[in-house]
C-alpha cells in the first residue's frame, strides 16, 4: 500500500489555513484529500470548565492524538491536508517523529501582524491577542518547502501555488531537513 501525501499548513491563528485547505479540497484533482484541522479535534473535547492543569494536559493529549491521526490516515493511503499551529517546539518535534518526512509538503502560511489582528477581531471567536502571541513562535524553525502570504494573496491563489508545487516537492523535504536538525 502506498502512503498518502500530507500537505501540512502551519501558521498562526487567523492566518487563513482553513480557507486555503477548503480551496485545496476544491482544486486538487489527483487523489482524494481529507482536511484534518487541529481546531476540529479541539471541538470534539468536552466543553465543561477544567482546572488549568487539567486543560493543559487535555490539550497536549489532543495534539498528540491529532498528530497520530494524521499519520494513521496517510499510512493507509489517504491524502491529507493538515491545518495546524506549531506554536510550541514539542509539537513540531512530535510531528517530525510520527510523520513520514518524504511524504510531507510543509507549507508556511504567513500573514502580516496588522492583518492577523484585524481578522482576529472580525472573527470574534478567538482570544484577543492569540495570533500576536503565536506570531514569532509558529515559524521559529525557519524551514518550509513552500510559503504563501495571505495578506497579499487570497486563499485560492495560495492553494493554486501549493497545487503547482505539489508534484515537484524538493528532495530532501523540509521535514527531512528538520528531522535531521531536531531528532
Amino acid at each position: 500500500m502506498t502512503a498518502g501525501r500530507i500537505i501540512f499548513l502551519n501558521g498562526t491563528s487567523s492566518s487563513g489555513k482553513s480557507s486555503i485547505a477548503r480551496e485545496l479540497l476544491d482544486i486538487l484533482d489527483h487523489g482524494v484529500f481529507f482536511h484534518l484541522a487541529v481546531d476540529s479535534f479541539n471541538a470534539m473535547r468536552t466543553k465543561r470548565d477544567l482546572a488549568q492543569d487539567d486543560l493543559d494536559h487535555a490539550l497536549r493529549r489532543t495534539r498528540l492524538g491529532f498528530h497520530r491521526s494524521i499519520a494513521a490516515m496517510a499510512a493507509v493511503g489517504n491524502d491529507v491536508i493538515v491545518d495546524h499551529v506549531l506554536s510550541e517546539p514539542w509539537r513540531l518535534i512530535d510531528c517530525l517523529t510520527v510523520l513520514p518526512p518524504e511524504n510531507v509538503l510543509f507549507v508556511g502560511v504567513r500573514c502580516s501582524l496588522d492583518e492577523l489582528v484585524r481578522r482576529e477581531a472580525a472573527r470574534g471567536d478567538r482570544p484577543s491577542g492569540l495570533a500576536a502571541l503565536q506570531y514569532d513562535l509558529v515559524h521559529a524553525h525557519g524551514d518550509y518547502d513552500v510559503e504563501c502570504d495571505t495578506s497579499t494573496a487570497d486563499p485560492r491563489e495560495c492553494a493554486e501555488l501549493i497545487k503547482r508545487f505539489l508534484p515537484d516537492r524538493p528532495t530532501p523535504t523540509a521535514f527531512t531537513r528538520l528531522r535531521a536538525r531536531y531528532l
